[in-house]
């Protein structure tokens, strides 16, 4: 089944576009200096030299956005990958929570394709590729342990960038050998079409337009809110009081 691209804008718009900028909204909504301050380095934001409280609300509601949207954008993507895949190949993601490190399965011809998906190659360290790997082993055995006769491919299917030797081999366990396919290659795997990944940036972009404004202006009522907070909180002698804002985020509650 090939991909009908009217349809996938109408997906892109509405199962991916508006909810991002949604929960990319709910986090400005009433965000004040303690929610997220007390997260945040004081000793990096005073290595870079900031002056005003105005830089300084901009760097935070920056640093705080960039921490959210990585992952939030992540999750969609992911869920529209695994919806051309589901309309392609019948792909779907498993429910049950013993599928670890398995975000889509589907078959094509004789092969059974067994998905773990991240948003970019630079994902994990070895620890966590090591326990990917042994999720791998377990999910070759549950699928034959369903009746799976076939070949079984286990990928580290990764949404952007480039991986020049894809095959993943494991000397002492071929059943913990992978593929990590990246950017390209992993669209053209999970849609049958090589040039998918190129196709879906102009929806993204012509719908991401439409909401920007909106965001924007609550991005700027955010950074206000935050500079008054600066200068009622942390402001004295008309600059920053480095030494009160690190007391403030990581002083000891003793007795």
């Amino acid at each position: 089944m090939s991909i009908d691209y009217e349809e996938l804008a109408t997906y892109i718009e509405e199962y991916l576009v508006s909810p991002f900028y949604s929960k990319r909204s709910e986090a400005l909504t009433n965000l004040g200096l303690e929610k997220i301050l007390k997260r945040k380095n004081p000793y990096l934001f005073r290595a870079k030299n900031i002056q005003s409280a105005g830089e300084m609300a901009a760097q935070i509601l920056s640093a705080h956005l960039s921490s959210q949207e990585e992952t939030i954008f992540g999750n969609l993507m992911e869920e529209l990958a695994i919806h051309i895949c589901g309309g392609v190949f019948g792909g779907f993601k498993p429910a049950e929570k013993i599928w670890r490190s398995i975000d889509l399965i589907f078959d094509k011809d004789d092969t059974r394709y067994l998905v773990g998906i991240k948003s970019g190659p630079n994902w994990g360290n070895s620890d966590q590729i090591a326990a990917m790997k042994r999720n791998f082993k377990l999910a070759r055995q549950l699928s034959r342990e369903e009746g799976w006769n076939g070949q079984i491919v286990c990928v580290n299917g990764v949404m952007y960038g480039t991986d020049n030797v894809p095959l993943k081999e494991d000397s002492g366990d071929p059943e913990q050998n992978y593929s990590k396919l990246c950017g390209q290659d992993f669209w053209s795997l999970v849609s049958a079409d090589d040039e998918l990944y190129t196709r879906i940036i102009t929806p993204l972009g012509e719908k991401a337009k439409e909401r920007d404004e909106a965001f924007q202006s609550l991005c700027v009522k955010a950074e206000n809110r935050l500079t008054k907070e600066i200068l009622d909180r942390f402001y004295e002698d008309d600059e920053i009081q480095w030494t009160a804002m690190v007391e403030y985020v990581s002083k000891a509650k003793r007795k």
